[in-house]
């Protein structure tokens, strides 16, 4: 089933993914694109990003990759003046930069393997948050967080990236009190397995994902355009009463 845009939506608006480079990340640039915004592809990896953003161009849209690590705070903060000037605005930020951890019990955990899995998916998305919402101050807007139903629940085996996504939950509340009365929402998007050229690569047994899709309510897991259309609708003015809140994207994966 295909999900459709909503043409015009974002028209006049700006918008920058971190990640944008490949799976979540770039099925959202294109989402938003589709929808008339004009995107930040933020990546690691500057391939990627130029890569996603020609393609969103030659699809008729605008978009413009930037090259950031979201654990070099500084150099983030650097980038995004370079956003602002290309972009001339700033109306929605989508936090998604994350990566995987290892799966072992707690205790077998590294030193280096938490730092890692934190400095990207929890101190990455404070490090992005603090450097855009001085942007949007007054202006109003929008950010959008992608955390995972592992904030949601407790999972066995990946305690790094199970504390790093609660923690994403923690500063999505916290900031979303804190920057109402500016007029900018923060949410946080929390989807359950989802089918991504990262993901296919480390299950690579189909029946490794039958089983996860009998684990859902809906029989089978998520795409990448399920995600981007739940943050393209948390972005937009059909969003706007909604703020400190996580929104599942799990086919009832969570559902007690």
């Amino acid at each position: 089933m295909t999900i459709k845009a909503v043409p015009g939506r974002y028209a006049g608006r700006a918008a920058l993914v971190t990640g944008g480079g490949s799976g979540l990340g770039e099925a959202i640039c294109r989402r938003l694109a589709e929808e008339g915004a004009r995107v930040a592809v933020l990546d690691l990896q500057a391939a990627a990003a130029q890569r996603v953003a020609n393609e969103i161009r030659q699809a008729g849209g605008e978009a413009f990759p930037f090259v950031a690590d979201v654990t070099d705070f500084n150099a983030l903060d650097r980038v995004l003046a370079e956003v602002l000037e290309t972009l001339g605005r700033l109306d929605l930020a989508v936090n998604n930069a994350g990566i995987g951890s290892p799966f072992m019990p707690v205790a077998e955990h590294s030193l280096d393997n938490w730092n890692r899995v934190i400095g990207v998916n929890l101190s990455g998305v404070f490090h992005s948050m603090k450097a855009e919402l001085p942007h949007m101050t007054g202006e109003g807007g929008a950010i959008v967080n992608i955390a995972s139903i592992t904030a949601l629940v407790g999972v066995a085996g990946i305690a790094p990236y199970v504390a790093a996504k609660h923690g994403v939950l923690g500063l999505t509340k916290a900031a979303a009190l804190e920057y109402g009365k500016s007029g900018i929402r923060v949410t946080a998007v929390c989807p359950t397995f989802v089918r991504t050229p990262l993901t296919t690569a480390e299950l690579k047994d189909e029946a490794q994902w039958q089983a996860l899709d009998a684990m859902h309510a809906l029989g089978h897991c998520a795409a990448p355009e399920d995600v981007a259309a739940m943050v393209a609708f948390l972005g937009s003015e059909d969003g706007r009463m909604l703020t400190g809140c996580a929104y599942p994207v799990d086919g009832g994966i969570t559902t007690p």
